[in-house]
């Protein structure tokens, strides 16, 4: 067998300089920054809302008017609002599902919603809450509507299937929301450029529309 002999290869060493070494050291923190950052921010925002509606609710009750000599001084005990407060929310929706006293709540529903000024308050409010949680859900029919353009799409939810009362036939009323907000807006637009979406759930395209397009969409079988 033939013997051969090749040179070795020759590696040159790059020395750098100073200046150079800090500029990657800096870039690397400064990637490693925005890394950790991705991880902790939405974990940070979560738990500092979730802790900021539990003192909201838990100070219901006020704390510093509350004297340690009172029979009820055990209010003064951070999480004991909190608890309370759930627990009457949970009692009057379990009072609510009775007969009785299911009418009982309707007519005083019915009393705030004749009141003048507060009609007004009361009435978006619950609206807005029965839109979400209530039996008669507003955003449970996404689709994509035709607003700006012909080939321009924006994710909606039907809210009224049909607005001929307000002198608009064959219309309905889409509701789009704003991205990284908690608003939006109401269109009336031709049922024509409604495309309804099936193949996926009225959560992942409320997250889809909010978070402005960021997050997966999951296929959704009805």
């Amino acid at each position: 067998m033939p013997l051969y002999i090749v040179p070795l290869p020759q590696f040159t060493t790059t020395i750098m300089s100073p200046r150079i070494r800090l500029k990657v050291l800096a870039s690397k923190i400064l990637r490693y920054f925005f890394q950790g950052l991705l991880i902790l921010a939405p974990i940070g925002v979560t738990a500092f809302t979730l802790y900021y509606l539990f003192v909201t609710i838990d100070n219901i009750f006020p704390k510093d008017l509350i004297s340690q000599e009172a029979p009820f001084s055990y209010l003064r005990f951070k999480g004991v609002g909190f608890a309370l407060v759930l627990l009457l929310v949970v009692t009057v929706g379990y009072l609510s599902s009775s007969f009785i006293l299911g009418r009982i709540f309707a007519l005083f529903d019915g009393i705030l919603e004749k009141t003048p000024f507060i009609k007004y308050i009361y009435s978006s409010v619950k609206d807005v809450f029965d839109a979400f949680v209530g039996e008669k859900k507003k955003f449970d029919h996404p689709v994509l509507v035709q607003i700006y353009g012909v080939d321009v799409w924006e994710m909606g939810f039907i809210t009224q299937p049909d607005v001929t009362i307000l002198g608009l036939e064959g219309y309905m009323a889409v509701y789009v929301p704003h991205a990284y907000a908690i608003t939006g807006k109401v269109f009336m637009v031709p049922a024509k450029k409604v495309k309804p979406l099936t193949n996926i759930s009225a959560g992942e395209a409320m997250k889809f529309a909010v978070s402005g397009g960021v997050t997966s969409l999951e296929h959704h079988h009805k």
